[in-house]
């Protein structure tokens, strides 16, 4: 009996020594710090088939290269991005599948027909500009990737009848480049395949315009110094540098002051300032826009 409860006590040890370090010093792991970013979807499924039940962050695919699936099949294509490029989609997942007993592989070309928009061994490349939802993150350090997996918005694309392809893109990384936890860098990384984006690009694009002309009347008053405006807009311009990953609200309050906007969302909180927004994840920074 005792030498049971020593190793409890010793297996307990370990445990702390292990997790402690992480405790002491706040760190978020990464593959937090990309889903804190990156809202997950989530399907399901009714007699009329699969469905978004709930949106996540909307991303615009920015290069070509992307096949994907309709979601009902059991099979997943696999695109790898590294140093900017695409590599082809690979079939994963598809053993004793109908993706197979269709002939439909790396060496046979799928049905792309209006006919077999219904049909699951039908395949679609995804193009520049389509929207799509990331479904799931995962973060291998040994490996230095970053797997996620989207899922086609129709409704934003479209799509009739709703298909709702889905495909998985694997991110490369330098190696040790994970190790380093620069959510920033591997977020900067994903923005060149998928970048975050709005539904209504005109709406942003026009958004983008107005502060266009914001900036130039704040030009205009910049003429004259002697009223401090412009001195109070490269103030606020150089806000977002005082802050830091794995920093707690009160230090990022005393920094930036009141949030005009809070949006708590249990474990993750988002600060709406007038000019940049802070993402908290248990307690601690770990994104800022």
């Amino acid at each position: 009996m005792q030498w049971k409860i020593e190793t409890a006590v010793l297996v307990g040890a370990l445990i702390l020594v292990g997790i402690a370090p992480t405790l002491l010093s706040g760190q978020v792991s990464l593959e937090d710090q990309l889903k804190a970013q990156y809202n997950l979807a989530k399907m399901g499924q009714d007699s009329s088939g699969y469905s978004v039940t709930q949106e996540g962050t909307l991303l615009a695919v920015q290069k070509g290269g992307i096949v994907g699936v309709p979601y009902k099949n059991m099979a997943t294509r696999t695109a790898t991005f590294q140093d900017g490029t695409v590599h082809a989609s690979d079939a994963t997942g598809i053993k004793n599948n109908t993706f197979l007993k269709a002939g439909c592989g790396l060496l046979h070309k799928c049905p792309t027909s209006p006919d077999a928009l219904n049909d699951e061994t039908a395949t679609k490349l995804f193009k520049v500009g389509d929207k799509v939802y990331p479904t799931k993150i995962a973060v291998d350090l040994s490996k230095d990737t970053v797997t996620m997996s989207i899922v086609a918005c129709d409704t934003c694309n479209n799509t009739d009848p709703p298909t709702y392809n889905k495909a998985q893109v694997v991110f490369k990384f330098a190696s040790g480049t994970l190790a380093k936890g620069n959510a920033s860098q591997v977020e900067d990384t994903i923005g060149q395949l998928l970048a975050i984006s709005n539904n209504d690009d005109s709406q942003q694009q026009g958004g983008s315009d107005q502060g266009g002309q914001g900036n130039n009347n704040g030009g205009g008053n910049g003429q004259g110094n002697s009223q401090g405006g412009g001195g109070g807009q490269q103030q606020q311009a150089a806000q977002p540098q005082q802050i830091e990953m794995g920093q707690t609200p009160d230090q990022v309050k005393g920094a930036l002051g009141q949030p005009d906007k809070t949006v708590n969302l249990g474990p993750k909180q988002i600060w709406v300032y007038k000019d940049l927004k802070v993402t908290f994840l248990n307690g601690r920074v770990v994104d800022v826009q």
